[in-house]
C-alpha cells in the first residue's frame, strides 16, 4: 500500500498542476524544456568535437572568474545604490571609464618616475588608489547633481539625469583624451604567466582576481561590522525610520555613492591591467554588463552581485566553447554575449528576484 501510494504521488501532483496551471504556465514549461535541449545538444556537440583540451577550458575558467570579478565590483556600485535609494545609477559604467584613466595617468607618471621597476609592489595600489578616487569623486557629483535634489521626491527625474550624466562624462572624456585606444604602460613584473597544473594563466588574471576578492571581502566587511554599515543596512530597510533614531540618511547616501564610485573605478584599472588598453566609449557596455550581473544575483544583495558577476564572467568565458560551439557555427566568441545576455533573460523569466534575491527577502521577514 505504502509503495503503491508513493508511486502515485508524482501523477496527483501532475493533475493537481494540470488543473490549476494556465497557457502561460505550459508556455514557460516549454521555454524551460527547449532551452535545457538546446543546451544538452550544444554540450555533447561541443565535447564530442573536442575541439579545446581540458587546459584550454581550465584556462577559459581562469579568465572568466577574473572578468567575471571586475563585473561583481561593477554590480556592487549598481546594488548599493538601489538598496538604499531604490534606484539605478546608469552614470555607474562611465563612471568606471573616468577611474580607468585616472588610473592610466597615474601608471604612466609611476613608469616615467621609475617606480613600476623599481618599487613594483607599491606601484599597483597606487594606481588603485588613483582610480578609486577619481571614481569615487566622480560618483560623488552624479550623487550631488542627479539624486540629492530629488531625495524626496518620487519621480523618474533622478534616473533621467544619471543618463544625462552618462553622457556628459563620455563625450567629455572623449573631447579631452580622444577616441582611439589607450594602452596601459607594461609593468614588467606582471608581463609573466603561473602554471596552475595544466593550466598557464597570466600574472595580470591572478593578480585582478585577487584584489578584486580582496577589496569586495574589504566591502562586506565594512556593511557587516561597522558603524557606517549597520547604518547603510538601516536606511536600506526603512529609510525615514532610521532618520528618526537619529541617522544622518543625506550623510549615508553620500557614503554611498562614495563607496560604489570606488569599486567603479577599481574595476576600470583592474580590467584595464588584463585587456591592456581602455577606450572613453568602454564605459556604456561594462556598465550593461555590471548591471545585468546586479540583476543576475539579485539587485540590493552585496552577495548577490559578486555572485552574479562570476556567474556571468564564466559563462561568458566558458559558453561559446561548451555551447556554441556544437552547433558549428563560426566565431563563436563574438557570440559571447548571447551566453550571457540569455542567462540574464532566463533569470528575469524564471527568477526575476535574482538567484539569492530569495534569501534575502527571507531575511527580512
Amino acid at each position: 500500500m505504502t509503495a503503491a501510494a508513493d508511486a502515485s504521488a508524482p501523477r496527483r501532483l501532475l493533475a493537481e498542476w494540470l488543473r490549476r496551471s494556465t497557457w502561460v504556465d505550459h508556455l514557460l514549461l516549454a521555454i524551460r524544456i527547449g532551452v535545457a535541449a538546446l543546451v544538452l545538444v550544444g554540450l555533447v556537440g561541443s565535447l564530442a568535437a573536442g575541439t579545446y583540451s581540458a587546459a584550454n577550458l581550465g584556462s577559459f575558467f581562469v579568465f572568466g572568474l577574473t572578468i567575471g570579478s571586475v563585473y561583481a565590483l561593477i554590480a556592487l556600485g549598481y546594488t548599493m545604490v538601489y538598496g538604499i535609494l531604490r534606484m539605478i545609477n546608469f552614470a555607474h559604467g562611465d563612471v568606471m571609464m573616468v577611474g580607468s584613466f585616472a588610473g592610466l595617468f597615474a601608471a604612466v607618471a609611476l613608469k616615467d618616475a621609475g617606480l613600476t621597476a623599481g618599487a613594483p609592489l607599491l606601484a599597483l595600489p597606487l594606481i588603485l588608489a588613483a582610480g578609486m578616487a577619481v571614481g569615487a569623486t566622480v560618483s560623488l557629483g552624479v550623487e550631488r547633481v542627479a539624486y540629492r535634489p530629488f531625495l524626496h521626491v518620487r519621480s523618474l527625474a533622478p534616473l533621467i539625469c544619471a543618463i544625462g550624466l552618462s553622457f556628459v562624462l563620455q563625450y567629455g572624456a572623449r573631447g579631452l583624451f580622444g577616441t582611439r585606444n589607450r594602452a596601459y604602460p607594461d609593468l614588467g613584473w606582471m608581463e609573466g604567466t603561473i602554471v596552475l597544473g595544466s593550466v598557464s594563466v597570466p600574472i595580470p588574471q591572478l593578480v585582478a582576481f585577487a584584489a578584486a576578492l580582496l577589496m569586495l571581502a574589504g566591502l562586506v566587511a565594512v556593511v557587516r561590522f561597522t558603524r557606517l554599515g549597520k547604518a547603510m543596512r538601516a536606511v536600506a530597510e526603512d529609510r525615514d525610520a532610521a532618520a528618526m533614531v537619529g541617522i544622518d540618511v543625506a550623510r549615508v547616501i553620500v557614503a554611498t555613492f562614495a563607496i560604489g564610485g570606488a569599486m567603479a573605478g577599481a574595476a576600470g584599472v583592474l580590467y584595464a591591467l588584463v585587456f591592456k588598453q581602455i577606450t572613453v566609449f568602454m564605459g556604456f557596455a561594462l556598465g550593461v554588463k555590471g548591471f545585468a550581473a546586479a540583476i543576475l544575483g539579485g539587485i540590493g544583495n552585496l552577495p548577490g552581485a559578486m555572485l552574479g558577476g562570476l556567474v556571468l564572467g564564466v559563462a561568458e568565458a566558458l559558453g561559446p566553447a561548451l555551447l556554441l560551439e556544437g552547433f558549428g557555427l563560426p566565431a563563436p566568441y563574438q557570440l559571447k554575449d548571447v551566453i550571457g545576455y540569455g542567462m540574464l533573460v532566463m533569470i528575469l523569466i524564471f527568477r526575476p528576484q535574482g538567484l539569492l534575491g530569495e534569501r534575502l527577502s527571507a531575511k527580512r521577514a
